[in-house]
């Protein structure tokens, strides 16, 4: 399998459960519905292992353009390989929106609130603030990177860094993840706010263009920090 195809399918998989778990969570009339933030933390962790156990052989599983840049920053990672990365990470965020839109099709009608049905393709902030959601998405990523390359760094038993990681992300949801929903990921943002804007999602509102930039910046900014630091201090 190509690193291209594998970056398409991890990123597919993390949306399918990531974005999954949200719309169980929060769609009228689904058996998890109402189910709490613990939930949805856990399942978006899950999703990553998940992903990163299907592809890490195949391309590293980066899933995260924020996590692709930050390596490329510190010399872990060629510069010539990040665009296809992140082309494929974007596209198979798509995939995976418009897969999770079609597990859960008969509860969009039946959801009114449109920012519920956003929130299962994107973050959004519990506060708008744009300085505010700024430095919580780069907090957030700094956090992720820097643990990412320690457990990385770390003689595990074979196949646990997969887990490690996944627990990683539950981590960073329960303690950083309630000012924007812990984008951390560009691609995890982005790639499924575009799929909510082209897809018949019955009743929906606005993608709330005004604040995607946010969870492509920030991340992409806390990343290659989290990089920096860990080289800085714990050497390549």
């Amino acid at each position: 399998m190509s690193p291209f195809l594998a970056e398409v399918i991890g990123t597919m998989l993390l949306i399918i459960f990531g974005g999954g778990v949200v719309a169980g969570v929060v769609l009228k009339k689904s058996k998890a519905e109402n189910s709490d933030w613990i939930v949805i933390t856990v399942g978006w962790g899950l999703g990553v292992a998940i992903a990163v156990y299907a592809v890490g052989n195949f391309s590293g599983a980066h899933i995260n353009p924020a996590v692709t840049i930050a390596l490329a920053t510190v010399g872990m990672f060629p510069w010539s390989d990040v665009p296809v990365y992140i082309l494929g990470q974007f596209i198979g965020a798509f995939i995976g929106a418009a897969v999770v839109w079609l597990a859960y099709l008969p509860h969009w009608e039946a959801t009114e609130d449109q920012g519920a049905k956003l929130a299962v393709f994107s973050t959004g902030p519990a506060i708008r603030n744009t300085i505010g959601n700024l430095l919580s998405e780069i907090i957030g990523t700094f956090v992720l990177v820097l643990g990412i390359l320690a457990i990385g760094a770390n003689q595990l038993a074979d196949g646990l860094n997969p887990l490690l990681v996944g627990l990683l992300i539950v981590a960073i949801g329960v303690s950083l993840g309630g000012p924007t929903g812990y984008a951390i990921n560009p691609a995890r943002d982005l790639g499924p706010r575009i799929a909510h804007a082209v897809l018949p999602v019955a009743g929906k509102g606005s993608s709330d263009w005004g604040y995607a930039w946010i969870p492509v910046v920030g991340p992409i900014i806390g990343g290659v920090l989290g990089a920096l630091f860990y080289v800085s201090f714990f050497g390549a």
